[in-house]
């Protein structure tokens, strides 16, 4: 790997004002720039105080980052919404509220006539944690053809991003899926501000990755929902995840809500606005302790009919989702993980090894009809199926990976085919491991989720072998740079087939042997529509 300098770098943002970012450079081998990089850029006013838990503020038009004398100086990262980190530990010292900040990454090269691709990422971690200063696509821009502008943004998680409730709906000062909205708000500021950082704004692929692929779905389906004139999205990446079960409606969040104001002693008797009150004046700290003690400890997407409407499954089983990416003419990569059930596995297991355990812990996240209709698909008579799941561990990571990536990626994309936007799909699936992977991911899990981050970003900051780097630029990296810049991609796979990369470092186009059980849960959970009730059945 190269040894990287760090030299200021100055930027002309015209009305927005002056900027000062960094241009990484090779000193070991010239001292032209490898790209550049700007940290931590605001894009909404900071949601504190009386604006936490509201829709995210626009920067005003009077709004400066920096005069030519004084530039604005963003050569650190965006500020890391409050969670815990990765030891669980709660460190405050580690956090920022003010967190609507994103990183903007340029390449070096010459800027085409028509300005670069633009390239929005919503990093992943369940909507509960990460950040976007954990991306590293130095080596990306700088040895492969995927020359893009690359704009990650900060966006508000857990409870600060997706606290609901019924009774905090009526509220003028409070917003439900705030995360969302925020990452909305951080994807117009692209579309606006592009063309100064020499992209081109017409031309904009949003990529996410887990949690950040899920986004990428309710940004695309709310994208798809404005006029044409407003829409911003050309084409779509959903990286390890699918649309996922529609989300508890907010009457159902309201559970969540009476037991984080237990947790923190707030009398219920009190009225919303005062509630809202007294949760605006805890220290973030305080919050987060509160909501990992409650039972429903996963703070998510809630069905609003604002951001996300109440029938999400039947627009794409009906054929308008579909209709409506026609008419845009928008393309989709989606795809998995051989192994993702690993990784899903040991994120906040069952209590115990129990049926009533596995449910009431998907109940954390998914609607309690929608999980109630799955335990009856997967246990169907009540006992621990031994022909299907090694051990209770094992269960939880298969059906949470089903949920998550496998089963409903299926029911989408067969949706899509079945519509007539078959040719804009285009599946993947990994089978292959970087040898870098180890540096975060234990062996013996093999091919599971989060081993691909070291092919999208080109080792993400980790070195890739010159052998790895053929495999990658030929299974993905030369395709993936057409796709981004809107040109014809050699895919091969086409509708419901499989683009694979083999252990072995070969690319075949496969029929999808899972594509059948993946039908079959999407069946059951599309009987259970936008306010938690169950249909009749079609089974």
């Amino acid at each position: 790997m190269p040894k990287i300098v760090n030299r200021p770098y100055s930027l002309d943002l015209q009305f927005r004002g002056f900027i000062e970012g960094l241009a990484h450079v090779d000193s070991q081998s010239s001292d032209k720039p490898l790209c550049y990089y700007f940290g931590g850029i605001p894009y909404a006013l900071p949601p504190v105080g009386p604006f936490r838990f509201q829709k995210p503020r626009p920067l005003p038009p009077c709004y400066r980052y920096g005069t030519r004398a004084n530039p604005g100086r963003y050569v650190g990262g965006s500020g890391l919404c409050p969670q815990p980190n990765k030891d669980g530990k709660l460190n405050a010292d580690e956090w920022d509220e003010d967190c609507l900040q994103l990183n903007v990454w340029m390449p070096a090269g010459d800027t085409p006539d028509e300005g670069w691709p633009v390239l929005f990422y919503i990093h992943g971690g369940f909507l509960q944690v990460g950040s976007p200063n954990s991306i590293n696509p130095i080596a990306l821009l700088s040895e492969t053809s995927l020359n893009s502008i690359i704009v990650i943004p900060g966006y508000r998680l857990n409870i600060f991003g997706f606290l609901s409730a019924a009774e905090l709906l009526p509220s003028q000062d409070f917003t439900p899926n705030a995360g969302f909205w925020d990452q909305r708000l951080a994807l117009e500021w692209t579309w606006q501000n592009a063309s100064y950082f020499g992209g081109n704004a017409s031309n904009i692929t949003i990529q996410g990755y887990s949690a950040g692929a899920h986004s990428v779905f309710h940004q695309l389906r709310y994208d798809l929902s404005v006029p044409d004139s407003k829409g911003i999205i050309k084409r779509a990446m959903m990286l390890s995840n699918g649309p996922g079960v529609q989300p508890k409606s907010v009457a159902e969040s309201q559970e969540q809500f009476e037991q984080l104001l237990s947790a923190l002693q707030i009398p219920s008797s009190l009225s919303p606005a005062d509630k809202l009150a007294r949760l605006r004046s805890l220290p973030a700290k305080s919050l987060l302790e509160a909501a990992r003690k409650i039972p429903l400890h996963q703070f998510r997407g809630v069905t609003d009919d604002s951001f996300i409407a109440s029938h999400i499954v039947s627009e794409l089983d009906s054929g308008l989702f579909a209709a409506r990416l026609k008419r845009r003419n928008i393309s989709l990569v989606i795809g998995e993980c051989e192994a993702e059930y690993h990784m899903y596995g040991v994120y906040i297991p069952p209590s115990s090894m129990t049926i009533a355990a596995l449910s009431a812990r998907l109940k954390a996240d998914y609607p309690s009809a929608a999980v109630d209709a799955l335990m009856r698909h997967y246990f169907p008579n009540g006992r621990f199926p031994k022909d299907r799941f090694k051990n209770w561990s094992d269960a939880f990571g298969r059906i949470y990976a089903d949920l998550q990536v496998y089963a409903l990626e299926r029911g989408m994309v067969s949706a899509l085919v079945k519509h007539g936007a078959g040719h804009l799909v285009h599946r993947y699936r990994i089978e292959w491991r970087a040898g870098c992977c180890d540096a975060w991911v234990r062996p013996k899990w093999g091919v599971t989720h989060t081993t691909d981050m070291a092919i999208w970003f080109w080792g993400n900051g980790f070195g890739l072998s010159e052998g790895e780097k053929d495999v990658l630029r030929r299974a993905f990296i030369e395709p993936l740079a057409s796709f981004v810049r809107g040109t014809s991609m050699d895919w091969k796979a086409k509708g419901l087939q499989l683009r694979t990369l083999k252990q072995d470092g070969s690319v075949v186009v496969e029929e999808d042997s899972r594509l059948e059980d993946g039908l079959r849960v999407w069946e059951v959970l599309g009987q259970v529509d936008g306010r938690g009730r169950v249909r009749e059945s079609k089974l």
